[in-house]
């Protein structure tokens, strides 16, 4: 005996507007009772401190509870039987009726190192004492209403920037420092996130051959915990623009698709925020970098130069 959760949609994207439909399909060899078939809707940002983080002491780990979102319970089917063979049960609710009150914005899906934005559809046939409940749950992704999104398109803004040696904050190898190298170009720092990180990239000089150049997307979550603001950046994705020693002053494309379910639109809110930064990272060939391959590339190193700039994320119509 088995139950299965189907969503009418494949790709399980819903806005809090529209009807969450599907339908339970219950597979059974022989006739059974049951005493009701009821579907649980739940949706909470999770939020985390690890021990130990931005010098927060281990007793904290685990105290902050979830923000709850929306909580629904719907009774699909009373008490009764299911016949044998495949039995198919549609259903059909709102996340948000019109006009009604939440508990808390639908923030839209996202799954961070201390954040999580998760929404859950449960369904459970309960058989009472004698015989195991039958249950499953399935996770759909919410996007923002089309009424509270930007018009759209956003016309990406373009800042420029340029890496040299006197830009970095930590010491780079000799031949770096006495030779130097210069490095300019421009990229989106407003984007769309149906759209990719664009710009380019020029390298005018350098003294030292370049082994490597890439764009880190980093995640900077921040969580509001007593009267302290404890905030963790994690690398989400690295794209790597240039492979070894590069020609002098041509210009390099920069395109970075984002990852769907790692980033959502730049969070402010009162318990916590979700924001984005771009770091460009520039290896350049030494011996040292062979003996620290597995480093963490936000690391400042003597053989990398980089520089990082805000990023905001929206959703567009």
């Amino acid at each position: 005996m088995a139950i299965e959760l189907k969503l009418s949609r494949s790709n399980r994207v819903y806005r809090p507007s529209e009807p969450l439909e599907g339908k339970i399909i219950v597979k059974s060899s022989s006739s059974i009772s049951h005493y009701g078939i009821r579907l649980t809707l739940n949706g909470s940002v999770s939020l985390q401190v690890r021990g130990g983080s931005a010098g927060v002491i281990e007793s904290f780990y685990g105290v902050i509870k979830p923000i709850p979102i929306v909580n629904k319970n719907v009774e699909l089917k009373p008490s009764g039987k299911i016949g044998s063979g495949t039995t198919e049960i549609p259903f059909s609710l709102y996340l948000k009726k019109p006009g009604e009150e939440n508990l808390e914005k639908f923030y839209e899906t996202f799954h961070g190192a201390d954040i999580s934005i998760q929404y859950l559809l449960t369904v459970d046939l309960m058989r009472g004492y004698l015989h195991k409940s039958l249950s499953t749950t399935t996770e759909f992704i919410v996007e923002s209403d089309k009424a509270d999104l930007l018009a759209g398109p956003v016309s990406p803004e373009m800042v420029i920037f340029y890496i040299t040696q006197d830009t970095q904050r930590h010491p780079l190898l000799p031949e770096l420092k006495s030779g130097g190298f210069r490095v300019t170009g421009r990229m989106s720092t407003q984007c769309s996130l149906t759209d990719a990180i664009s710009g380019e990239l020029t390298v005018e000089a350098s003294a030292v051959p370049i082994s490597s150049i890439d764009i880190h997307l980093l995640r900077v979550e921040s969580v509001l915990l007593g009267e302290k603001i404890v905030t963790e950046t994690s690398l989400v994705q690295t794209t790597q623009i240039a492979d070894g020693d590069v020609c002098r002053n041509l210009s390099l494309p920069i395109y970075v698709i984002l990852p769907r379910l790692l980033t959502c639109p730049t969070v402010l809110a009162g318990p916590f925020s979700i924001e984005f930064k771009v770091s460009i990272v520039i290896t350049f060939q030494s011996e040292l970098s062979k003996l620290h391959s597995k480093s963490d590339p936000r690391t400042p190193r003597l053989w990398l130069a980089m520089e990082t700039l805000p990023l905001e994320l929206v959703r567009t119509k």
